[in-house]
């Protein structure tokens, strides 16, 4: 009886281990990527949009095994991967990561985002509701819509700026389950956008480290 109880644990901690590699083996690659890509596209490999995107991805993988909480740790697992594989490799493969400051920045976002999207990745594959359904993928599709806004009002990045104005509009017509619910995630991740922007874009370009 013991030894069948921990069967469900042991799998669950398996996903948590899965979705750390996954998330370090990811940042790795978005460093490196930051040098394959062409001119101001090299700018996406680490983006905040996309390094959201794999903490949707476990947080939905795991829904179909786990509780949402469950699906909040695995998302939290991948980012603060990502942040660690990321700047662990610009310290040890390049010629460092500089100041701790912006990697610990990341960190707490990473803590703070993870969470967040792995659960937004459970409501959209699991979620028992439209409207959860809905809020779910809406987040992932509004943070290319904020990062939409960077690259255009910031960086002036006009390439990327319309690279992730198509994601936005791609990820509610391709993964919605429905037309009304793809209609309804397009306007949810409208009003996102800029509200993503104000809150996490606006105070990160007044911090000076």
């Amino acid at each position: 009886m013991m030894v069948s109880a921990s069967l469900p644990v042991a799998r669950t901690n398996q996903w948590w281990l899965s979705a750390s590699a996954a998330g370090i083996a990811l940042g790795v690659l978005t460093n490196l990527a930051q040098g394959w890509l062409p001119g101001t596209f090299n700018q996406i490999a680490n983006s905040g949009a996309v390094w959201c995107v794999p903490a949707f991805a476990a947080g939905a993988l795991v829904a179909e095994k786990a509780a949402v909480r469950s699906s909040a740790l695995a998302g939290l697992c991948t980012t603060i991967g990502l942040v660690v594989g990321y700047y662990g490799y610009a310290e040890l493969g390049r010629s460092g990561m500089g100041s701790l400051a912006w990697p610990l920045v990341w960190l707490a976002m990473a803590v703070v985002s993870g969470p967040l999207f792995g659960v937004a990745g459970a409501w959209w594959r699991q979620g028992r509701t439209p409207s959860r359904r809905v809020v779910g993928l809406a987040a992932l599709a509004g943070v290319f819509g904020m990062e939409a806004l960077l690259a255009a009002l910031v960086l002036h990045y006009e390439g990327q700026a319309w690279g992730c104005v198509v994601l936005l509009v791609l990820v509610p017509l391709a993964m919605a389950r429905r037309h009304k619910e793809r209609a309804l995630t397009l306007l949810t991740a409208l009003v996102f956008s800029p509200v993503a922007y104000a809150v996490i874009e606006l105070p990160l370009q007044h911090v000076s480290m």
